[in-house]
């Protein structure tokens, strides 16, 4: 009488897996080195105050390191920003885009989801910038919250603040400073405030982001200009 076969045993990978596909439903995907590093901007942008533990947030002490090393690595030759994220504070997130705006190598951003308020300036800091076809931004002017001492002072800082930001807007897109002007004090499309809220192509037609396009697309875009900054290296040496 023979005697039934015995099921092989799974590997400690395999069990690994199967254990994934029933906890996350997904799978780790292989490890490949890659040339491009992708920074995530979700959420509330967290700055100089700590946001409540229920909000999703992008620490701009997290994002700062990140693009130090970008830069000093010699392995990426270029970075992906993907924004999805509502805003925040407005000096955290100048910040991080005029680090990516600094930037020697080469960058691309792609709006997913939403690009609102300070998400505006990181997404124009990049070298090239897409957004979705149902990606939205939503342009309005800085405001202020909690307690304000000093009323006067508090908007000649605002006044100041909202120069700094329609600056880098306009020096790093194609949007002129009157239209942003326009698209910021627009009244009756927001509910109990004032600015705009603009949709994939409307953003490119306006100026502001380059192109609509997905992941594929800004992958492509990032590899044509890494080999564009190789091509100089190779001249410049």
């Amino acid at each position: 009488m023979e005697e039934p076969a015995t099921k092989p045993k799974k590997t400690k990978q395999a069990v690994k897996k199967t254990e994934l596909i029933n906890e996350l439903g997904q799978t780790q995907l292989p490890e490949a080195q890659s040339n491009i590093h992708v920074i995530t901007i979700v959420g509330q942008v967290e700055g100089h105050l700590v946001m409540p533990p229920q909000n999703k947030t992008t620490k701009y002490e997290h994002i700062i390191p990140q693009l130090v090393a970008v830069e000093q690595n010699r392995d990426i030759e270029g970075l992906l920003v993907i924004l999805n994220t509502v805003g925040g504070d407005v000096e955290a997130g100048l910040a991080i885009a005029e680090m990516i705006k600094s930037l020697s190598k080469p960058t691309v951003s792609l709006v997913l989801g939403g690009g609102h308020s300070i998400g505006v300036p990181i997404a124009v800091a990049a070298d090239y910038s897409f957004i979705a076809h149902s990606a939205t931004m939503t342009i309005h002017p800085i405001r202020l919250t909690g307690l304000v001492i000093g009323v006067q002072q508090s908007f000649d800082y605002l006044d100041k603040m909202q120069d700094r930001v329609i600056h880098f807007i306009t020096l790093n897109s194609k949007i002129s400073e009157d239209s942003l002007r326009k698209l910021m004090m627009t009244t009756g499309e927001l509910a109990r405030d004032i600015g705009t809220v603009i949709v994939g192509k409307e953003a490119v037609k306006l100026g502001l982001m380059d192109a609509v396009g997905g992941v594929g697309e800004a992958i492509r875009k990032l590899n044509e200009l890494m080999e564009q900054n190789k091509t100089k290296s190779a001249e410049v040496h």
